[in-house]
């Protein structure tokens, strides 16, 4: 006797998906609501905040952001300095609003971060303090570190200070009309030099030997009427990326600071191990992108499109070579390994404490650098046990994305079970070809693939479908980057599972 499968309807699925969303918050075990303590020092903190005495209110600054964002931790000021520029760089004196060894210190270390679940983020601070006091919101008087560059005519740092100040942000633009603005030619003039810094910052990192994995990233979006999500897949824009070498800027300048000092805590990444290179150099070759002797690995993934279905299996593939970062403290004597080997320097996360707990740890002890003062006993202090709280707190992330998003691609298919599409193979079953060392079933944990379902159907491999953007096991051997034809055999919310099998 046959089974047929009956597909839910969109409200059974809109329905499933809410409860899968929220039990997956308790099977992780993410923080929920704020401890009252913890809420009573941030509510006093805020009433009882005092502005920095240096004012800087006057400085134009402007924040971009996605359009969404109202935690905001940067805003931005350039202007021209002789045959240079002078770069203002806001951060949000998160410091402030934490009284150290109290309940509200204590809580955002247990949460080491914000968590983005598609179902609503869990704030590293309260909200009271995230989106609200802490944050550079426009037209609202806040304190900031201020990161305070002058850039030679090729945009690299002759000299850097921080202090704190008080500022005021002008406007809250975010990157869709601000890259609409720059190339229609009718950006404010901070816009257009935030460009010609961008794009000579970009220049540095390839010089430097810095990577960036310029893959399509997939991006979980609430239905404007809550009634459901869908996955965008698509590439940044220019201006995300600019913005993104201020913050690269800073936090490279903040690594020098400590490393000059003698203490703090960097964001290292060991370089790729010869054997992974080797393996990612056969590959690309085979995909029939060669990456040819005396290009810089950075250099090489600058030339690939994620277009192209076999250069898009290529940036699927280096990202493995990404691995290993980890948070390196050092006080008195210089930790042996200082580097982040995909920027190509070393490098210090400093640029976000809204958002990330070591922030606001290495904001602190650079502006004592800067100014020759005493680093507070409390920042000193918690140094070894960040290393730690970051990892868990960045497992955790990870694995809450990652399952959020088998979740959410899971509901998108429930009801098209049997239906075929068009698909890119982004890990294949068999070797690519003239590729005598293969990828055999390397798979990315997606849908099943890491949890004991990869490969007990026989081959497999990853494949990517464009509409829905999911990315998904399917059965059968075929080769990386090329395009097949896929069947879906099952889509399941509850146990995130999605199957496709490979039509001959």
């Amino acid at each position: 006797m046959s089974h047929q499968r009956i597909a839910p309807n969109v409200s059974e699925t809109s329905n499933q998906l809410a409860e899968a969303l929220a039990a997956l918050r308790t099977e992780l075990e993410l923080p929920a609501g704020y401890p009252a303590e913890a809420l009573r020092d941030a509510e006093a903190a805020v009433s009882g905040h005092m502005l920095p005495a240096q004012d800087l209110t006057g400085v134009p600054f402007i924040t971009i952001d996605p359009a969404s964002s109202t935690d905001l931790d940067q805003a931005l000021f350039i202007e021209r300095s002789g045959n240079g520029y002078r770069v203002l760089y806001a951060i949000s004196d998160v410091p402030s609003f934490v009284p150290p060894g109290g309940a509200l210190d204590a809580e955002t270390r247990h949460r080491g971060q914000t968590y983005y679940a598609p179902d609503g983020r869990i704030p590293l601070h309260p909200e009271i303090i995230s989106e609200h006091a802490g944050s550079l919101l426009a037209g609202q008087d806040c304190g900031a570190f201020v990161w305070d560059f002058e850039l030679d005519a090729e945009a690299e740092f002759r000299t850097v200070s921080v202090c704190r100040a008080s500022v005021r942000s002008r406007a809250k633009l975010n990157y869709k009309g601000v890259q609409s603005e720059i190339d229609s030619g009718t950006a404010d003039p901070v816009l257009q030099l935030l460009k010609e810094v961008g794009i000579k910052r970009v220049e540095l990192e390839r010089r430097r030997g810095g990577a960036s994995l310029n893959m399509p990233e997939q991006e979980i979006v609430q239905l404007p009427d809550g009634g459901g999500y869908r996955i965008v897949a698509a590439p940044s824009l220019p201006v995300e990326d600019w913005n993104a070498q201020i913050s690269l800027m800073t936090g490279m300048a903040a690594a020098q600071l400590m490393l000059d000092g003698k203490v703090g805590i960097l964001r290292t990444m060991p370089a790729p191990d010869e054997r992974s290179l080797l393996h990612f150099k056969r590959q690309a070759g085979a995909l029939g992108k060669p990456w040819t002797e005396g290009t810089s690995y950075g250099e090489y993934l600058r030339t690939l499109d994620g277009k192209d279905p076999r250069q898009l299996a290529i940036l699927h593939s280096a990202g493995l070579l990404f691995r290993g970062a980890g948070y390196t403290p050092f006080d008195g004597e210089l930790p042996g390994s200082v580097m982040q080997s995909a920027i190509g320097a070393p490098y210090a996360h400093t640029t976000a404490p809204l958002r990330r707990l070591v922030d606001r740890f290495v904001l602190v002890i650079c502006e004592a650098l800067s100014n020759g003062t005493e680093i507070p006993a409390w920042a000193r202090d918690a140094l070894p046990s960040l290393p730690e709280i970051m990892a868990s707190s960045d497992q955790l992330a990870a694995k809450m994305e990652r399952l959020a998003l088998d979740t959410v691609e899971a509901a998108l298919l429930v009801n098209h079970v049997g239906q075929e599409f068009d698909a890119v193979v982004i890990s294949g079953s068999k070797p690519a070809k003239n590729n005598g060392n293969g990828n055999g079933n390397s798979t990315n944990g997606h849908n099943g693939n890491g949890n004991g379902n990869g490969n007990s159907h026989g081959s497999s491999g990853i494949v990517q479908i464009a509409e829905p953007a999911v990315t998904a096991r399917c059965d059968g051997e075929m080769e990386s980057g090329t395009k097949v034809r896929v069947k879906l055999l099952d889509a399941d919310i509850a146990t995130r599972q999605i199957t496709f099998e490979l039509l001959q």
